[in-house]
């Protein structure tokens, strides 16, 4: 039989990896206190494999970067020996490991914040939503826009949270600077109405971004970084009046910066001929990066193995089928049902339920 495109071995940069399907970063609100616990070492390690990329969920850099219950920090010297074991249990199974770090800005309220603070932005635009995916209500406060003075701070945050997450022993790190949260608050003129050296211009705008980027740069290494954007998306009111030149630019600027790779998500599923369809937006962005590019948004095994044989994009990431199916790439390979998500357990605190307890193939 011939290989699946999926199941190839691909080498990105330093790392040798032995298929091309990557765990996405998935929030799942099981770190109690901010804190990393035991269970996540079963829950990682369960869908670890030899020579496969795994992310984790978003990781706070600071104490007032969370906005949602029971996320994972890597700020401190707790989180860091909390995420050593996990960290360990991957390896264990020849996975490679990195650790999703994030501010998530406006996204936030000051139940969130230390000393009940008011959530920080590039701007004081506040996200309107009343309801969030799930139906649940939402009221988020009026944020406080950062001066030019408090910007070097944050960016000192994510460089100092980079080294901690590799002294935990993860293999990298990946910036997020999509899906709504701080940097791409910066990044989006939707939200970005600076007029100061940080909006503005396309290039104001992306200098935050790129500045973290240097930042961790400059302390692990080029070759363990990636990083995440969503041009295309309006998730939390963050939308852009280019998305298109707002991609190919941070694409040309992050790979002059040589970085592990560019994770880029796909824009919303749209309905074509009765079946919802990946729009496939990002070619531009794959051509404008020399490194690896992962895609995301909506992909299943037909489509990830048909857009890595066409070149699309080297390697593919995968969320919800990932995280109810611990042996993907297996079932991937034999061509297995998949088990179905339970999208009602995707945030609740259960330590086993909707978490550790999705079934693998039976031998």
């Amino acid at each position: 039989m011939e290989a699946q495109p999926l199941l190839t071995p691909y080498q990105m940069g330093r790392f040798q990896l032995a298929h091309r399907i990557v765990m996405a970063p998935m929030t799942r609100s099981r770190s109690y206190g901010n804190v990393p616990q035991p269970h996540a070492a079963l829950y990682y390690s369960q869908r670890a494999t030899k020579g496969g990329l795994l992310i984790t969920e978003a990781t706070g850099v600071s104490d007032t970067s969370q906005g949602y219950p029971e996320t994972p920090g890597v700020w401190t010297e707790e989180h860091v020996e909390a995420w050593k074991p996990i960290v360990d249990a991957v390896h264990a199974k020849g996975g490679i490991f990195f650790c999703q770090m994030w501010h998530c800005g406006r996204a936030s309220d000051d139940s969130y914040q230390p000393n009940g603070q008011t959530p920080v932005s590039s701007s004081d635009r506040r996200i309107t939503l009343e309801v969030g995916e799930g139906g649940e209500p939402l009221n988020y406060p009026t944020p406080r826009k950062l001066t030019l003075e408090e910007i070097p701070q944050i960016v000192n945050d994510f460089r100092l949270a980079a080294r901690n997450a590799i002294n935990a022993g993860f293999d990298g790190i990946e910036v997020h600077a999509a899906n709504g949260y701080l940097i791409e608050q910066f990044l989006k003129d939707g939200v970005n109405d600076r007029a100061d050296k940080y909006g503005g211009s396309l290039e104001n705008r992306a200098r935050f971004c790129l500045e973290i980027v240097q930042a961790i740069i400059d302390e692990i290494g080029a070759d363990r970084v990636g990083v995440r954007l969503s041009p295309f998306l309006d998730l939390l009111q963050c939308s852009d009046s280019n998305p298109d030149a707002l991609a190919v630019y941070m694409a040309e600027a992050l790979s002059k910066l040589n970085i592990a790779y560019l994770h880029g998500i796909e824009p919303r599923m749209v309905r074509v001929d009765g079946k919802m369809m990946i729009p496939h937006a990002l070619l531009p962005m794959k051509k404008a990066f020399k490194g690896t590019f992962i895609v995301s948004g909506g992909y299943d095994r037909e489509e990830g193995n048909k857009v890595v044989a066409e070149g699309y994009t080297d390697l593919v990431a995968f969320g919800r089928r990932f995280l109810a199916n611990p042996d993907l790439p297996k079932r991937f390979e034999l061509n297995a049902p998949l088990t179905k998500y339970d999208r009602s357990t995707f945030y609740t605190q259960d330590p086993v339920v909707g978490y550790t307890d999705y079934p693998f193939l039976q031998a």
